[in-house]
């Protein structure tokens, strides 16, 4: 059976770059505050009705593909993670497709929120090392400026997210020594609600264990918008920081040590570690419980905000194009988010 390697990889962000500084002129905030909370310095934002998720995610994946030296033609199938889509269906891949002109090979959307370029990658991987498919696309990309509120009541969400995308091309390699050694996917459904976004839906509450919210039913008819929904604010996207925080400093290095023990290494063995960019503070603990130096973490949310599905290959990009990456190096890729899901994937370049 065959590895898997990633043969070229791109990212893309949007030429708007939104501060701190500029969020205050429309919800009570500070640059400090969000530094404090986030280390977030800036993030990117589309350009409104010129640019979207599957455009964005175009535009990486044309430089991965390029970088791959193959062409659109070469590519066998396309999995595209967001959970930002252009349309709530059909989903971007096929959008991208169409614009990349790969029409009539498969296509395949995941939302599985800040993990789905890992869960992606594993999903890609099975389809490699087994022979399936040899040039697989993979693409994390989000735009989130269009879909979060913009006030105060908003502000704990809306200072943290950012637009952009990352793409790889993943491609069967013999070297058993390289490639991608090991995926690691988990999930806990309990937790839903912490990091959501409720409404629009087609929910009753009653058959999700959602009761709380207290949302009338209609015998026609689910897309409606009540008074209830308009004061819970369950129109844009909610989450309960503190809990999220809590269980992502447990679940990252739970899932780094597994990726690490599954293939007899340990910390020090680590030449880049590309966290999903979902708070600062995060990566930071993880980088101290791990015992890993500044320069084995590779962090950019100061940059561009949490790009959910688009951070890690964004990130892993970046390391790559500064030379912080190099053939024969271990990387490890880790995330945690909504659902709550999370996994790890660990590389030897």
């Amino acid at each position: 059976m065959k590895n898997t390697k990633i043969a070229g990889i791109g990212f893309y962000v949007p030429e708007k770059v939104v501060t701190n500084n500029d969020l205050t002129k429309v919800m009570d905030t500070s640059d400090e505050w969000i530094q404090e909370r986030t280390g977030i310095k800036e993030r990117r934002y589309a350009e409104k009705h010129k640019e979207s998720t599957s455009t964005l995610g175009a535009k990486a994946a044309a430089i991965a593909i390029e970088r791959a030296g193959i062409t659109a033609a070469d590519v066998d199938f396309i999995i595209f993670a967001t959970l930002s889509p252009d349309y709530y269906f059909p989903g971007c891949a096929v959008l991208l497709q169409r614009q990349l002109g790969m029409q009539g090979i498969g296509a395949l959307d995941i939302r599985n929120q800040c993990s789905g370029f890992v869960y992606g990658l594993s999903i890609a991987d099975q389809f490699v090392k087994t022979g399936m498919y040899k040039n697989v696309l993979l693409v994390g990309s989000e735009v989130h400026s269009y879909g979060i509120d913009f006030s105060t009541k908003g502000r704990n969400v809306t200072v943290i997210f950012g637009d952009g995308a990352g793409a790889v091309v993943l491609q069967p390699t013999e070297d058993s020594t390289s490639g991608i050694l090991s995926t690691h996917l988990h999930a806990d459904g309990d937790y839903a609600e912490k990091l959501a976004y409720i409404n629009p839906g087609c929910h009753s509450g009653v058959h999700l264990g959602t009761e709380q919210f207290g949302y009338p039913e209609q015998e026609f008819g689910g897309a409606f918008l009540t008074e209830k929904m308009w004061e819970d604010g369950n129109y844009y996207p909610n989450m309960e920081g503190q809990a999220v925080f809590k269980m992502a400093v447990q679940k990252f290095p739970e899932v780094i040590m597994e990726a690490l023990q599954t293939n007899g290494l340990q910390p020090t063995d680590i030449d880049m570690l590309i966290p999903h960019q979902a708070n600062l503070r995060i990566s930071q603990f993880v980088q101290k419980r791990l015992g890993l130096r500044d320069d084995q973490v590779w962090n950019n949310i100061q940059k561009y905000g949490n790009t959910t599905a688009a951070s890690i290959p964004i990130a892993l990009c970046e390391a790559w194009e500064a030379g912080k990456i190099k053939e024969g190096d271990l990387v490890c890729m880790a995330a945690f988010g909504s659902g709550f899901t999370w996994g790890s994937a660990l590389i030897k370049w």
